[in-house]
Order: C-alpha cells, then sequence, then structure tokens
C-alpha cells in the first residue's frame, strides 16, 4: 500500500521534471492498478498450488528490484515500466494475504481479524502519502522509491527464511493450506463468476474502488492548489485517510457488534459523502484535517464488510476469490484514476472529489439489499 500511494503526492513534481502534464504523469498510477489486477489471475492459482506464505515471501523480496528501477528512472516512460514491474510483483501480497487469513479462521471472527490485519495495509497508504510528499520536497521523488525498496528488500529476505521453516498447516475446512485444486483455474474462476451473490460483490468492488481511489489519487494535488500549501503538507492531509482507517481497526470489534455489517456500510457511506464534499470545497486546512480522517472511517467501515463478504465467494478456492476481489478493486481504482485525471481539466479536481463521495454514499445503501436477495455460494 506504502508503494502504491506513494506516487499521489509526486504527480505536480512529476509533471514538473518530465515536462508533461497531470493526465500523462497519472499513467504511474493508473497502469500500477492495471497490471495489479490482470496478475491476479496468475497469484490466486499460484498461491493454492504452491503455498499463500511463501508466495507473499517471494513477491515482497521481488519488490525490491521495481523499486530500485523506479529511482533510476531518466524519462517517464521508464518510470512507468518501473511502476508496472512493481505491480507485478505487488499483486500477490495483500489479497493471497488475506486468503491465508480466510483458511486460518473461521467465519464468525473473520471480519474482526480482517480489520486487526487491515492496520497494516492501513498504515500503509498513511506512510505513502506523507512519504511521497516528504521524500518530494525535501530530498527528491527518487529517494522515495529507494526507501520503500530498501524495506521491501529486508523484509522479504526476513519473510522468505520463514517461509522455508513453515511447515504444512491444516485449515478449518480440513484442507491443507498447499494442497492442490482438482479444478484447472479458469474453470475455478468460471464457477465463482457464474453465481450471483459474487458477481453483486465484485460489481460492488468494481465501482467502489472507482469511486474512492480516483478521488484520492487528486487529494493531494488539490489540497496543495486549493489551499496553497506544500506538498509535503498536502500529503500528510492526505494521509490523515489512512490515519482514520487505523482508527476504525482499532475500534472495529465493539463497531461491528454494534452496528452489524449492514449499519456499518450505511453509516461509512455518509461518512465518506459529507468528507469527501468537505475535501473539495473547504478553504480551511484544519477542516480538510478533520475531513480527511473521517474519510478514512467511513471508507474502512464499507470496505471491511466487502472484504468479509468476498472471503466467502468461494471457501474451497479462496486463493482464486480473493485474487478476484482485488482485481475487482484495482480495475475500479485504474478506471477511477483515468476518468479522474481526464475530467480533471473540464471541471476540477473540486468536483470529481464530491461526486465520489456522492457514487460511495449510493453503493453503501445499495449493497446490504443486494446481499440479502442473492443466495450463498456452496462450499
Amino acid at each position: 500500500m506504502t508503494v502504491q500511494r506513494m506516487c499521489d503526492p509526486m504527480l505536480p513534481a512529476l509533471a514538473r521534471e518530465f515536462n508533461t502534464g497531470l493526465s500523462d504523469v497519472a499513467w504511474v498510477i493508473s497502469l500500477f492498478a492495471i497490471t495489479y489486477g490482470l496478475m491476479q489471475v496468475v497469484y490466486g492459482p499460484l498461491a493454492d498450488r504452491v503455498g499463500k506464505f511463501r508466495v507473499v515471501a517471494f513477491t515482497t523480496l521481488a519488490c525490491s528490484l521495481g523499486c530500485l528501477a523506479c529511482a533510476m528512472s531518466p524519462e517517464l516512460g521508464w518510470l512507468v515500466a518501473s511502476r508496472v514491474l512493481v505491480a507485478m510483483f505487488a499483486a500477490a501480497i495483500i489479497p493471497v494475504s488475506l486468503a491465508w487469513i480466510g483458511d486460518n479462521t473461521t467465519y464468525e471472527v473473520r471480519q474482526e481479524t480482517l480489520a486487526q490485519v487491515g492496520l497494516g495495509t492501513t498504515l500503509g497508504l498513511v506512510s505513502g502519502q506523507v512519504l511521497g510528499g516528504l521524500f518530494t520536497d525535501t530530498v527528491g521523488w527518487r529517494w522515495g522509491f529507494a526507501f520503500i525498496g530498501a524495506v521491501f528488500l529486508l523484509t522479504g529476505c526476513w519473510m522468505w527464511l520463514d517461509a522455508h521453516a513453515r511447515p504444512r498447516q491444516a485449515t478449518p475446512h480440513g484442507l491443507h493450506v498447499n494442497e492442490p485444486p482438482a479444478q484447472a483455474p479458469w474453470r475455478q474462476a468460471l464457477e465463482v463468476l457464474s453465481q450471483r451473490r459474487p458477481r453483486r460483490i465484485l460489481g460492488t468492488v468494481l465501482l467502489h474502488g472507482a469511486s474512492v481511489f480516483g478521488a484520492m489519487a487528486l487529494l493531494a494535488s488539490h489540497l496543495h492548489e486549493s489551499l496553497a500549501i506544500s506538498l509535503s503538507r498536502s500529503g500528510v492531509l492526505a494521509g490523515l485517510f489512512g490515519v482514520g482507517g487505523v482508527l476504525y481497526m482499532l475500534l472495529a470489534r465493539p463497531l461491528i457488534r454494534r452496528w452489524g455489517s449492514d449499519g456499518l456500510c450505511r453509516l461509512g457511506g455518509l461518512l465518506v459523502l459529507v468528507s469527501f464534499g468537505t475535501l473539495a470545497f473547504t478553504p480551511w486546512w484544519g477542516l480538510a484535517a478533520l475531513a480527511s480522517t473521517l474519510a478514512g472511517v467511513g471508507f474502512s467501515m464499507f470496505h471491511n464488510t466487502l472484504q468479509a463478504h468476498a472471503s466467502e465467494m468461494a471457501p474451497r478456492m479462496r486463493g482464486i476469490g480473493m485474487s478476484l476481489f482485488a482485481g475487482t478493486l484495482f480495475a475500479g481504482q485504474s478506471i477511477g484514476v483515468l476518468v479522474a485525471s481526464r475530467l480533471t481539466s473540464a471541471i476540477g479536481m473540486g468536483p470529481i472529489i464530491a461526486l465520489g463521495g456522492c457514487s460511495m454514499l449510493l453503493l453503501a445503501f445499495s449493497f446490504p439489499p443486494l446481499m440479502q436477495g442473492a443466495p450463498a455460494v456452496a462450499e
């Protein structure tokens, strides 16, 4: 999540260095998301066959190569290609980790567990926004990629050694984590997609990714321009979105038990609507800080619920199921970023951010009825 989001506050600086427009440098975000989504067809089946923990360990280590290439980019095309290389490996880390968690927890506690694990991805969201702006304003954006590449290298080595020491583990369903599924991967994906409930979940995920991340890609740049503040400061304000996510994760257990999945969906949508509307038009940085934090709380409420539903789309093919979830999310993100960057010159960044909030409200109130009207996936 850090390496994915750190380019958001870099966009104005990249446009200046490579002498081009925001819509052109936005490819470093959108092509990352497209590649991330496409690679899910590889990592879902691979993780189900060779072991989820080992796949995450290897791809974490490999991400350091792509980050080094980003840091050495002499031109925009090189940087875009290097970002694609990072995405090819980073695509495995979150969805395969979530699938591993699904294998090793019961559904009764899974949403709470996913919320706790979400602290890592949410802190990555915060770190990406803050580090991207901080490095760009100080020693330069290239050092940002060098730094995160070193983190990938150290963490990957640590995990790789642990992966070889880890024995095969039985799952709550009586399967082994490394036990190859009987069906071919494409048949598994078709089996999941042939059922109404997964299609409704994945359709919601697609629009969810486009609505939120299309707006988030512009947020740091919008605050930089509208509030006349530095990129590092606007990156911090945008990064408070992740702080809001952390707040939700810390309070997830009582919130889930108090409101339930449906209540969290609706409340989350309302928070995102109000927060994005405020971020789009406020002239005060203090109010923007509060709105960014509350937007993260609302986003996490809805996203955590989607994760819990997605973890049960295909209980016996969870690698495939979570890969479809992640691929659809990032396909939506790429669509959102492309559309948002193209509309910037026509209507401005503020209205685009506000429209993202309106879309989230509609999704939040339509998702619970969709789940009640669709049958559960048979194991």
